[in-house]
């Protein structure tokens, strides 16, 4: 009993390793839907491998690294070749300019900083009650959100479109940004049962579960953006 007490929650943050690098896969052959569900698998079991660990007592240093390294796959690299398809079909043209590289690199400035941001984490003993920047699995959501919308539901002349390849380019620079920002983000960890403590949770769950409600799955980046702005309201008590 002790064996499987103490590796549980290694054992979901392998898992969510093992759906992270399916999701890659996927990716790389342009299957979004499958890739779409190992991702949500891998943020559930991102979630409850933590959970389980302090439910049970069986926090680690081997389990700390085992969690950055699952999420560098799963919310590292994922994210940077979603973008990194996005920006394909540029090839080395931006704005009427042959660049000497082709823009879809760019992309994978967000695996890069995520990476970076991983390993502030890691170091960064105030992140206790609060994320000091955007987690890489908010990231990733609001990354794979804007994807979905833009090859599902906007129409395809977009694509042709200076200000989509703009869009793009700047959204994977603020991307990369937000991930080391100074900004205090909610965590979902409690520091006490008082309401008044817990302002800042209650409202981004109520507004998250309401944009669900009335955009459905082309809310997914919006709540993300709206996870973002409450944070900013709420600095002072994060």
């Amino acid at each position: 009993m002790n064996f499987i007490k103490n590796n549980l929650a290694n054992a979901l943050t392998l898992g969510n390793l093992f759906c992270g690098s399916i999701a890659v896969i996927h990716i790389i052959n342009n299957d979004y839907q499958i890739a779409a569900i190992c991702l949500v698998l891998s943020l559930v079991l991102d979630f409850f491998d933590g959970f389980v660990a302090r439910a049970l007592k069986s926090n680690s240093n081997l389990g700390a690294q085992l969690d950055s390294l699952a999420d560098m796959v799963s919310f590292g690299v994922a994210p940077g070749l979603i973008m990194f398809n996005l920006l394909e079909p540029f090839g080395s043209s931006f704005l009427g300019l042959n660049l000497p590289f082709e823009i879809k690199y760019l992309g994978l400035l967000i695996t890069v900083f995520s990476c970076l941001r991983l390993a502030i984490f890691n170091l960064d003993e105030e992140q206790t009650y609060y994320f000091k920047g955007l987690n890489t699995p908010s990231n990733t959501v609001l990354i794979f959100g804007i994807s979905y919308i833009l090859l599902e539901k906007l129409s395809p002349k977009i694509f042709e479109m200076e200000i989509y390849q703009i869009g793009l380019i700047l959204l994977t620079f603020l991307s990369s940004w937000l991930l080391i920002s100074p900004i205090k983000m909610i965590a979902m960890k409690f520091k006490s049962k008082k309401l008044e403590d817990n302002y800042p949770k209650v409202f981004l769950v109520i507004g998250a579960l309401l944009i669900l409600a009335f955009f459905q799955l082309t809310g997914i980046p919006l709540v993300i953006i709206y996870y973002i702005i409450i944070s900013l309201i709420f600095q002072k008590q994060l």
